[in-house]
């Protein structure tokens, strides 16, 4: 169902871009209920959180402390979930819907604001607004001190919109522009703390490695755009199933479609801004290791039956997701810095996403990504806790947490049991469908997942036994379990991570969730057992993080400095484009300024020259500036007959 409208009215403001005339169309189409006519509001409570923080954040309410900002965020973020909440419902019961809002019309170019409320794109937005809501909650603790705190809530409101757009948007066009507001608010929070030069440095990194990955997704739209002649998802799904491209088009437009992504969900060779976004603030930590990746893949899967054409897409996506999956579970392993063990993870679990996208299985898609999603956050959250209470993030100089901070310790271990294949929670249910699944498609990346979870188990239980287990080190001796803010939303997703299995078989595509045989079962269970017993057996003694041993040296060294990709980087691209610069330098700096300057001290000297040749007599000027003209006219004319 498209709402239109007929008038002058309409007419008029499709000229502008012009906000109001979704409101128009909404109230005038009766053929849809109330909530549905209002979805386009869901996007906007986000941004409404941004601007009604600008007081606070610039300094206007200067006598009064922050935390109003931070409420009025917190209730608007509570309203677009219980707005999504009923949306979904609906959906649920009466099936999808599409809204088609007219925007800017100039001459061949007519653009739209397009909704698709399908059931797959409510759940990712409650998903998000979801845990937006509790991300602030938990913020209200963390950050209770800080002094920025409505810059903060301001900028979270910024970042909540851009998801919540993401996700429901219909257009390609509108998408990129949606990733592009994500990208500039990922910016903004990591370099939150910009009085800090490594988190400047971080901030910096992180924006232009995602915009490499922008700027040739921006390639693959306007060329998409050009060969179809629409940008609506629906409409390029029926030019794709003409299958009119050139096999080297459709391989450059894959390319393109796919670099994006990649980026956005933080996968080999554009990974590295992920571990350095670590140094913004934990609570949005949460959001980014959660839902943003989330973001990514959602686009990636918007445009899976398109890449259908670019069989060499789809193998480069392969190769990407295994080279991701396994070695960012490798480099985990050897991280000190919590975060960063969490990072790396996330970096694997979504190249098994990719995998998922590259073999045209959409469903193992998106449970990948609901579990995932819930049980990052809910680990992000613990680990939150821990560094609020100790101020430190080095594994290596915590201990005995367990029984000072029994919420946190109990949100990690919920946390990782729901990221790994412990029955019977949605990282279970994700991973013994994927065996299932791709035992019949392909048993080579079976082993991928395999390897996979039994590596994130051996890490994940690493990091328990460092932080939680043991005796006591000097930062955690005087540790005390969080404040209730920050409790309260840790427990509140406990409680969805443990209720996941059944929020999963509700859902009317997954009806057959449970179906799959009990070997893949036992594979998947065997796998993190496996890992559970290897992290459990393995010694924890300090002499281990610098080995005597050169080859075992050597090995900690490859993976803890991540196969030293940023030193690659630094000796390839960075010199290849520093040298190109200074290349530029000396050209302009020898050729065309030394032009300029010699143009310069000629006409200077013949300035001299001429000066000494002065008579005085104006009409003797005026006769030859007569004759030049003259002169000059004639010359043209001539030339021009």
């Amino acid at each position: 169902m498209t709402p239109s409208i007929q008038g002058s009215a309409i007419r008029f403001t499709r000229q502008f871009l012009a906000i109001p005339i979704p409101i128009f169309i909404a109230v005038l189409n009766p053929e849809l209920q109330l909530p549905l006519q209002t979805a386009w509001l869901i996007p906007l409570y986000g941004f409404i959180g941004m601007l009604v923080s600008l007081p606070w954040a610039i300094g206007l309410f200067r006598r009064q402390a922050h935390r109003p900002a931070a409420y009025l965020n917190i209730l608007l973020t509570l309203l677009a979930f219980v707005h999504g909440s009923v949306i979904l419902q609906q959906v649920y019961q009466s099936g999808p819907v599409d809204l088609s809002y007219p925007w800017l019309t100039v001459a061949d170019l007519d653009l739209e604001i397009s909704f698709n409320l399908s059931l797959t794109n409510l759940v990712a937005l409650e998903l998000i607004t979801g845990l937006s809501l509790l991300s602030q909650v938990y913020s209200l603790g963390y950050m209770d001190k800080e002094w920025a705190l409505a810059r903060f809530f301001a900028l979270l409101g910024f970042f909540e919109g851009a998801m919540s757009g993401v996700v429901l948007s219909d257009s390609l066009f509108q998408s990129y522009f949606l990733l592009e507001m994500l990208t500039l608010s990922t910016y903004l929070l990591v370099g939150f703390w910009y009085a800090q030069p490594l988190v400047v440095t971080a901030a910096r990194d992180a924006f232009l490695t995602k915009r490499v990955g922008d700027v040739l997704l921006l390639m693959g739209v306007v060329a998409l755009c050009s060969y179809s002649g629409v940008m609506g998802f629906g409409d390029l799904y029926a030019w794709a199933a003409q299958d009119t491209l050139s096999p080297l088009a459709a391989t450059l437009l894959g390319l393109g479609l796919i670099a994006g992504p990649t980026g956005k969900c933080a996968q080999f060779p554009m990974h590295l801004w992920l571990d350095e976004a670590m140094e913004g603030p934990n609570p949005a930590s949460i959001l980014r290791n959660s839902v943003v990746v989330t973001c990514g893949a959602i686009v990636l899967l918007k445009v899976m039956p398109i890449l259908q054409q670019a069989p060499v897409a789809l193998a480069v996506m392969l190769v990407i997701g295994s080279i991701s999956a396994i070695g960012g579970s490798l480099v985990a392993l050897a991280q000190v810095d919590i975060k960063r063990t969490l990072s790396y993870s996330t970096t694997a679990h979504l190249g098994l996403v990719f995998i998922a996208i590259a073999l045209q299985i959409p469903v193992l898609a998106l449970l990948l990504l609901f579990s995932h999603a819930v049980s990052k956050a809910l680990l992000s959250m613990s680990i939150g806790g821990v560094i609020a209470s100790t101020n430190c993030q080095d594994i290596t100089e915590l201990g005995g947490l367990g029984s000072r901070m029994p919420a946190t310790t109990t949100a990690f271990l919920v946390g990782s049991a729901g990221l790994v294949g412990f029955l019977p929670l949605g990282g279970f249910l994700a991973f013994a469908q994927s065996i299932e699944l791709l035992s019949v498609r392909s048993i080579p990346f079976m082993a991928v997942f395999l390897i996979t979870n039994a590596l994130t188990a051996l890490g994940l239980v690493r990091v328990f036994r460092h932080v939680f287990m043991g005796d006591a080190l000097i930062k955690s001796r005087r540790a005390a379990e969080v404040n209730w803010q920050m409790a309260l939303p840790m427990v509140a997703l406990t409680v969805v991570v443990l209720l996941t299995p059944v929020l999963l078989v509700r859902l009317e595509s997954l009806d057959g969730l449970l179906s799959f045989p009990l070997w893949a079962a036992a594979l998947v269970v065997g796998s993190g057992l496996l890992g559970l017993v290897a992290g459990a057996v393995v010694p924890l003694s300090k002499a281990w993080s610098r080995s005597l041993n050169p080859v075992l040296r050597w090995c900690q060294d490859l993976l803890a400095y991540d196969f030293y990709t940023e030193r690659f980087y630094r000796l390839t691209i960075v010199n290849v484009v520093a040298g190109f610069s200074r290349l530029a330098f000396w050209f302009d700096r020898n050729v065309v300024d030394g032009v300029l300057h010699g143009v310069a001290r000629l006409s200077m000297q013949s300035a001299e020259g001429l000066k000494l040749s002065v008579s005085g007599q104006g009409q003797s000027y005026v006769l030859t500036v007569l004759v030049a003209i003259l002169l000059f006219l004639t010359s043209v004319s001539w030339f021009l007959t």
